[in-house]
């Protein structure tokens, strides 16, 4: 049997690697840039700074912002309207998850227009051509868009968020540099961190693991216990530059073996309550946990010995599974996140709709525990 892995062909890491940007423009042979990024980041002046590099180098861009938090189809819409306009012929996406998945949503219709319905990517997608080049700085330590092939937009109508699947998205290249996150205020930084903590434990007990993601997941889990409270609670330089190397080896991982329940949990929080993504996996990646720990205690437990618990050896099942699930909570209060799915607008008398929701989630099948709507309803409940 073969497994498939896929992997961006570049990547530049490092405080100030984005001014590696218009040399690996000229070299591709660009000539005008589509500018993405959403508006509180052009507001704080981050866009700013790779707009004075494209200026500074004499290469002419456009820039579209009209972004929402959980990017919408009609961002993506419009975003292929005024690409079409500017004449671009590539895309640079800067901001977090938000900003990227709009402009791989963008790249793919550009060169996809069959499906400019946008619903039809939704899932395992067949898209036929390479979407239009698109390189990506993240300014988020977290979702590890960048260099996934992966990328989620919300149907308002539906009040569901599409998980796109498609290799015809992946960047070109992508610039992950730290002096672009440390202006994450602390909130930010510690809901992208847990967001990029879920990615990895997902994808280390997700049905389709294997050698080589295993590899990826162990190290994220590893570096991101040991940067991420110095990373939003001290801002230091060290740490966040560690947090946006270690989930993109996080996303290297999950992109190429899938994710689980947290997740088609966390979707529609965010589709149905704008729930922020990375605090609805923080607040659900404890309970769901440990409901997968009737299935993969030995998993948690090489965790356990990878982060530095090598008693976990000698630990049975259930002291596994408790001490996991208390270390995932006790580094979501450590970086300040103590809220519930209550405290964002979750309601029971909501959770048979969520419930039926996560059921159609394309993430619920990489779950390592068989779940039905009935643990679905118990699982938002103990998580409320």
């Amino acid at each position: 049997m073969s497994t498939k892995f896929v992997l961006n062909e570049t990547a530049y890491f490092g405080r100030g690697s984005r001014e590696e940007l218009p040399g690996e423009i000229k070299k591709r042979g660009f000539k005008k840039v589509f500018l993405v990024s959403d508006s509180s980041l052009v507001e704080a002046g981050v866009t700013a700074k790779i707009q004075s590099i494209l200026k500074k180098e004499k290469i002419p861009h456009s820039l579209y912002s009209k972004i929402k938090p959980n990017p919408t189809i009609k961002n993506v819409l419009d975003g292929v309207k005024a690409c079409k306009r500017s004449g671009a012929d590539l895309i640079v996406a800067v901001g977090g998850g938000s900003s990227i998945d709009t402009a791989k949503g963008i790249s793919i219709i550009m060169t996809n227009p069959d499906r400019a319905d946008v619903k039809s990517l939704n899932g395992l997608s067949n898209t036929v051509n390479r979407g239009m080049p698109l390189i990506a700085l993240p300014t988020t330590a977290g979702t590890a868009a960048e260099v996934t092939i992966n990328y989620v937009i919300t149907d308002e109508d539906a009040q569901i968020k599409m998980v796109c699947v498609d290799p015809n998205d992946i960047p070109i290249l992508s610039i992950i540099d730290s002096e672009l996150m440390e202006t994450m205020p602390k909130s930010l930084a510690a809901a992208t961190g847990m967001d990029a903590l879920t990615h990895a434990v997902e994808g280390y007990i997700t049905k389709s693991h294997n050698e080589m993601s295993d590899m990826f997941h162990l190290k994220a889990i590893q570096m991101i216990f040991k940067y991420l409270p110095s990373a939003v609670n001290d801002k230091n330089p060290e740490a966040i530059e560690m947090m946006g190397m270690a989930q993109y080896i996080a996303g290297m991982g999950f992109s190429n073996v899938g994710l689980g329940i947290v997740h088609s949990m966390a979707h529609q929080l965010g589709a149905v309550y704008d729930t922020p993504h990375g605090i609805a996996n923080a607040m659900l990646l404890p309970t769901v946990m440990r409901f997968n720990g009737e299935v993969c205690a030995d998993r948690f437990r090489q965790i356990l010995v990878n982060i530095g618990r090598p008693d976990a050896a000698n630990l049975n099942d259930q002291d596994v599974i408790n001490t996991f699930v208390w270390m995932l909570s006790e580094l979501s209060k450590a970086v300040g996140i103590t809220q519930t799915i209550k405290d964002y607008g979750a309601k029971e008398e909501d959770f048979e709709m969520l419930a039926e929701k996560a059921m159609n989630d394309p993430c619920r099948p990489g779950n390592p525990r068989e779940t039905t709507k009935e643990d679905f309803i118990e699982l938002y409940r103990r998580a409320l």
